[in-house]
């Protein structure tokens, strides 16, 4: 085999993984720029497919750390060349996984930021109600943080996929997974409202204006429509987003995702079970969903320092009964 033949190999390999994995366009395009670079890689050094080996991927490793990419990175690397590599060895390709247990150094995991409940709610109230673009608004924050949506799976909600009257939602994850995740009072409340005027003009008072009907387009089965009647985007989302929590300093920083924290940390703050938490969240690994038990914890010291008679004071002062 030669260089030219890593093409092939790795366009294969990106097919399979769309079909058998049922991989989001998302999650096939970092794998391919992470196949990708690896490729030029080899390239580069006169890599052919029947030489990648412990040796050879070790080198290209050592290579991304010299370009400055982070230890996250090239653990993302690591795992798509491991793929790749098993169905090499499964086609005969290669005889052996380039080192299986081979291991990047790890690092603490940074907790993610979140919000207080005062602030969830400052952020959800700063939604303008007055038009149908403020009642979407409102609706995709509601459902982002009320159930821990991911971005890609709030944008590509169906109609068909809620169900008001029950209070819940299915929601297709990571891989095509499906999950019933139930919706709250707020969420059910905010939606119910958006979707009694999603027909109308974005800029129009809700009530105000008749539904707009474009021509040659047929009614679209997604839940939050853009200014042009198509589904909304992530980039819209996040622009969104940012449009509101702009209007408190405090909040300049939120992302999307936060509102997904957030959730997960106020159910535990709370009392729920993690596996209850993780099944919500759609994670496939406990181990990811036990991120947000450290911010539950810190949740439970301040609370200990600020209520506990014995918590900031060295020396306990007796009881007036003894």
């Amino acid at each position: 085999m030669s260089i030219a033949d890593w093409d092939a190999i790795i366009d294969g390999h990106l097919a399979r993984q769309a079909v058998e994995r049922g991989l989001s366009r998302h999650s096939l395009e970092g794998y391919a720029r992470d196949l990708r670079d690896f490729l030029d890689y080899c390239r580069s050094v006169n890599l052919e497919p029947r030489e990648f080996d412990a040796r050879a991927l070790t080198a290209y490793l050592e290579n991304l750390g010299e370009r400055g990419l982070a230890p996250s990175s090239q653990r993302r690397h690591l795992s798509s060349l491991r793929g790749l590599a098993r169905e090499m060895v499964d086609r005969g390709i290669l005889a052996n996984q380039p080192a299986p247990a081979l291991k990047l150094r790890t690092r603490e995991r940074p907790l993610p930021r979140t919000l207080g409940r005062r602030e969830i709610s400052m952020l959800i109230d700063a939604c303008d109600r007055s038009t149908v673009r403020g009642l979407r608004d409102r609706a995709m924050l509601e459902m982002a943080y009320g159930c821990g949506l991911r971005v890609s799976e709030l944008v590509s909600l169906k109609l068909s996929q809620v169900n008001l009257a029950a209070g819940v939602v299915v929601v297709f994850g990571k891989g095509s997974k499906e999950r019933m995740v139930p919706m709250g009072r707020g969420a059910i409340e905010a939606l119910g409202e958006y979707l009694r005027h999603r027909g109308e003009p974005p800029d129009s008072a809700p009530g105000a204006a008749k539904p707009s009907v474009r021509r040659g387009l047929k009614p679209s089965p997604y839940v939050f429509l853009s200014r042009l009647g198509g589904p909304m985007t992530r980039q819209g989302f996040f622009k969104t987003l940012k449009g509101w929590a702009s209007r408190d300093a405090r909040l300049s920083w939120v992302s999307p995702h936060t509102l997904r924290h957030c959730f997960a940390t106020h159910l535990l703050e709370g009392g729920a079970d993690l596996r209850a938490v993780q099944e919500m969240l759609g994670h496939s690994d406990i181990s990811t969903t036990q991120i947000y038990t450290h911010l539950s914890k810190s949740h439970l010291r301040r609370a200990h320092r600020k209520y506990h008679p014995r918590a900031t004071s060295r020396t306990a002062r007796p009881s007036p009964e003894n």
